[in-house]
């Protein structure tokens, strides 16, 4: 199971939130490239980005400090937020992302979905994001209907690489993740699924990593906190 570092950017800044409250921001490093070489430099194998304001905008609003940690990490790694059209996907991957995370288009704009998933294999994952099972979209400020789990169903032919599920209930708060939904999710789709939202503790991710059929988990701020020691959570998942 693959751990993924979260850096969250807000304004060029790494921060992280609680419940997706862009109000509650507590910024940990002011030099998001250099927390990610740190992430690196502590064994981590893959980086998960976030651009906050871009998850607002529909747009890339923190592309400086993105391409900084592209620039600087040797490792792979995924961005959401604001990625919402075939151009900014493809600028993405020209520039050494491994991975686009559409979240908001997924329900909006599915069919762009499929498009990239056929045009770029192996790059394009889709972000699901929800409260009590149903998705929320453009930074969670957007409630909608749809089912989680409906919508991970409708991409199982599309070729995407992986699911991320989020539950935003959880994100940030140090409560550990909801493992009994995302293990749901995993066992209903073939897709590959990375949990993430209240990954907290090293006990979490052994959780997780015992359905044996999660693939990965995200973790911010218990990383940022300490409450996860980095190279032992890389010890546990690797064993």
């Amino acid at each position: 199971m693959i751990l993924y570092p979260a850096i969250d950017l807000k304004d060029g800044q790494a921060v992280r939130l609680v419940h997706g409250d862009m109000d509650s921001a507590t910024v940990f490093n002011d030099d998001p490239a250099a927390q990610a070489r740190a992430f690196v430099e502590a064994g981590c194998t893959w980086l998960h980005l976030v651009d906050l304001n871009g998850a607002f905008a529909g747009a890339p609003i923190n592309a400086a400090p993105v391409e900084a940690i592209l620039k600087a990490c040797p490792v792979p790694a995924q961005l959401g937020g604001g990625i919402r059209d075939m151009a900014t996907i493809e600028m993405w991957l020209d520039k050494g992302l491994e991975r686009v995370i559409l979240g908001t288009v997924a329900v909006e704009n599915p069919d762009l979905v499929r498009e990239a998933a056929r045009a770029f294999p192996g790059h394009v994952a889709v972000g699901i994001d929800a409260r009590g099972g149903k998705v929320a979209t453009k930074g969670w400020a957007n409630e909608t209907d749809v089912d989680a789990t409906d919508l991970a169903k409708s991409f199982e032919d599309a070729g995407v690489a992986a699911i991320i599920y989020t539950d935003i209930n959880r994100d940030g708060a140090m409560g550990g993740p909801n493992i009994n939904a995302t293990e749901a999710l995993a066992r209903a789709v073939s897709i590959p699924v990375i949990a993430s939202g209240g990954v907290s503790s090293v006990q979490d991710l052994r959780a997780l990593k015992a359905t044996n059929i999660i693939a990965g988990a995200i973790s911010g701020r218990a990383l940022y906190d300490g409450a996860i020691d980095l190279a032992a959570a890389l010890d546990v998942l690797n064993s």
